[in-house]
Parts: structure tokens; C-alpha cells; sequence
């Protein structure tokens, strides 16, 4: 996973109903996404995975891994 890029930054807004839909399109598109925030910014990884229908990987220091959650 190091070798993957954020493709989400949350910014000073927090976590927005934009950003959950963005995440959400990317996982659309791609299996996983990268997801950082700022040091002043409280993010519960686990709140973004579950509001994003996400499959919560990694957690690192202000960074987070998504993935698709299969179809069943």
C-alpha cells in the first residue's frame, strides 16, 4: 500500500456529504483508494469507511485505505 497515492485529501471542511460521494466514486472506478487528512482535522477512519459503503484496510498515522466492498 505505500506505493499507492492519496487520491482524497480531507481538508478544513472535515469529512462532507462531497467527500463521502467522492470516495464512493472512486471505489466505483478502482478496488482501492487513499484517503489523508490535515493534523488539525479529527477523522474517524472507521465513520468515513462506513458512511463511504467502504471496506476500511489500513490505517496509518492521518492516512486510510479503502476498499471496494464485494458484491454478493
Amino acid at each position: 500500500m505505500q506505493d499507492l497515492r492519496p487520491t482524497v485529501w480531507i481538508g478544513k471542511q472535515g469529512c462532507s456529504d462531497t467527500i463521502i460521494q467522492e470516495i464512493a466514486d472512486q471505489l466505483e472506478k478502482r478496488t482501492v483508494v487513499k484517503v489523508k487528512w490535515l493534523q488539525n482535522i479529527e477523522v474517524d477512519p472507521a465513520e468515513v469507511a462506513a458512511r463511504a459503503g467502504a471496506l476500511l484496510v489500513e490505517v496509518r498515522g492521518r492516512t486510510m485505505v479503502l476498499a471496494r466492498r464485494q458484491k454478493k
